[in-house]
């Protein structure tokens, strides 16, 4: 039988990571002297790695020793907390588990510090994760196409055979510049509105229903 890949987004697709992001980055906003942010105000600044969310986190007159001093301040921290209030949204190790034992190879595709990606992997889908790849030198984040061709390389599974789950327009460009299809989670940082706005078209609303679309 011939192996399929299925590649998960992290952050908003198989973790619910807000809490400890949040929380991570109040932190270092204090820290630096920096007013804080709601939750809800963070679930917008993720989805384009932890710089990012940095830059879009400090006010407009921080300058760039502020954005390091923040950057690295939110890093070490997050180093030590990222698995506080993390946990995988409901039926998901569920999910992951059916898909591998129906020949599916599981990867995870992040543009989440690579030391994360790596340390949830191994905390939450312990023996189930084939190949995670996170930010990293040498490799573009999304929604460049670099990592996804590589896990489709280092797995050897071709672009017909392979499918990317994610909750976010980031994700959905990443797809799409990889040439694979795209299948979009609705319970993750965007809504479904946002979603099919940027090209989503096939949506799954609990965790159950990917298993509905793919065996």
């Amino acid at each position: 039988m011939k192996k399929k890949l299925a590649i998960f987004d992290m952050d908003g697709t198989i973790l619910d990571t807000l809490d400890d992001l949040t929380d991570s980055i109040n932190y270092a906003l204090s820290y630096c002297g920096f007013p804080e942010h709601t939750k809800d105000d963070v679930r917008k600044f993720v989805g384009n790695g932890i710089l990012k969310l940095v830059k879009r986190s400090v006010p407009p007159y921080a300058g760039e020793a502020d954005i390091e001093k923040v950057f690295q301040v939110f890093k070490d921290y997050y180093k030590l907390h990222c698995r506080d209030k993390t946990r995988p949204y409901p039926g998901i190790v569920n999910v992951i588990e059916t898909l591998k034992e129906k020949g599916y190879f599981i990867a995870v595709v992040s543009n989440k510090a690579d030391f994360a990606v790596q340390e949830l992997c191994l905390r939450y889908f312990p023996g189930l994760i084939d190949y995670a790849v996170g930010e990293r030198d040498g490799i573009k984040k999304k929604p460049a196409p670099d990592s996804v061709l590589s896990v489709m390389g280092a797995l050897n599974v071709r672009p017909e055979e392979s499918i990317y789950i994610g909750d976010s327009d980031v994700d959905i460009a990443t797809a799409k510049n990889a040439g694979i299809r795209c299948l979009t989670v609705t319970w993750g940082f965007r809504d479904r509105e946002y979603l099919k706005q940027r090209g989503a078209d096939v949506f799954a609303h609990k965790a159950d229903e990917i298993l509905d679309l793919l065996i």
